[in-house]
């Protein structure tokens, strides 16, 4: 165990001060041991999703090192530190349908579960079977169904609290199956008649254009990516607004609502500020501080709210704060 490590370097957005303890888990045992200990806790695995305060973590802070991958017909088996992008690319390879347009979304496997990551209209939970866990209110490993997980748009359980430490994820795939190209901006690249392979290619092209592929040499990939989710309101919400109907209410796109409250691509605040290839996306421009994230959340908030009536909600989960 060492103790001040610097939490930033461990995160996308380059953000975040240090865990007062911490620890890297390399298996089961390393995760039980690690929470048997009467401190605050914190699980870190990709750091693709999170604001870390700029005083740190005043706990323990295990770092999911997790590896391994299982495949048998269709169904893939990855421990929770295994990078998320390979195990897209190894089903890609395979030609098993279920998660090519996840592709180029960093991070690990271990958070596809708790924010039930999605795009371009494919979300986790569509293929998710299981996950492996374990439970820190019975000290003991469980697994969990897809209806354990009370999946939602872009949160399931495991968001909701922190009784789980998600070990490792069971994808159910359809071998041979025919590509997803539901979303409006993907059909415009591959059309309707793509194989897998290319629809991996194009969601990943896309996804460079915002910014949304890390690139050490690109700026604007030093963030989170899409920072807020898009809200879901009702009808007499949304009217005068574009959208797309999700039951009877209306889904409201994030980025458009933050730039027609005035704030550009490339707007600037402090040493933080938004992508210049795209609004819904927060950047560190070099020696931000989570302080001035939070505070150009919270005016784009005001902003959004003010305007539109709609309130924006982040998708990163906050630390420290």
């Amino acid at each position: 165990m060492r103790r001040d490590v610097p939490l930033a370097p461990l995160t996308t957005l380059g953000i975040g001060g240090p865990a007062k303890f911490f620890v890297e888990a390399h298996n089961a045992k390393d995760v039980v041991e690690a929470t048997s200990r009467d401190q605050p806790l914190l699980i870190l695995a990709g750091g693709s999703n999170v604001l870390i305060a700029d005083e740190g973590f005043p706990g323990l802070v295990v770092h999911l090192q997790l590896r391994g991958v299982t495949l048998d017909g269709g169904r893939i088996t990855a421990a929770a530190g295994e990078p998320w992008d390979g195990i897209v690319a190894e089903a890609v390879a395979k030609n098993w349908a279920g998660i090519e347009c996840l592709s180029g979304i960093p991070g690990s496997v271990g958070a596809t579960p708790i924010q039930n990551v999605g795009a371009y209209g494919q979300d986790v939970s569509e293929t998710i079977v299981s996950v492996e866990a374990f439970d820190r209110v019975t000290r003991r490993m469980t697994t969990l169904s897809n209806a354990d997980c009370e999946f939602g748009y872009r949160t399931s359980r495991f968001k909701k609290n922190d009784r789980f430490i998600v070990l490792s994820v069971t994808f159910e795939l359809t071998p041979g199956g025919p590509p997803a190209v539901r979303y409006p901006e993907l059909q415009k690249v591959v059309g309707n008649a793509a194989n897998l392979q290319q629809v991996r290619d194009a969601v990943i092209a896309i996804r460079r254009k915002k910014g949304m592929v890390i690139d050490p040499n690109d700026p604007d990939t030093r963030s989170d990516g899409s920072f807020f989710m898009n809200p879901i309101v009702s009808k007499e919400v949304a009217a005068n607004l574009p959208g797309f109907p999700v039951d009877d209410r209306v889904k409201l796109s994030a980025a458009w609502l933050i730039e027609n409250a005035g704030f550009h691509k490339g707007f600037v605040h402090g040493n933080v500020g938004l992508s210049t290839k795209h609004t819904l996306a927060i950047v560190n421009r070099g020696g931000g501080t989570a302080r001035e994230v939070l505070e150009l959340v919270r005016k784009i908030q005001a902003e959004v709210r003010e305007k539109f009536g709609v309130e924006l909600h982040p998708e990163p989960t906050f630390i420290g704060f």
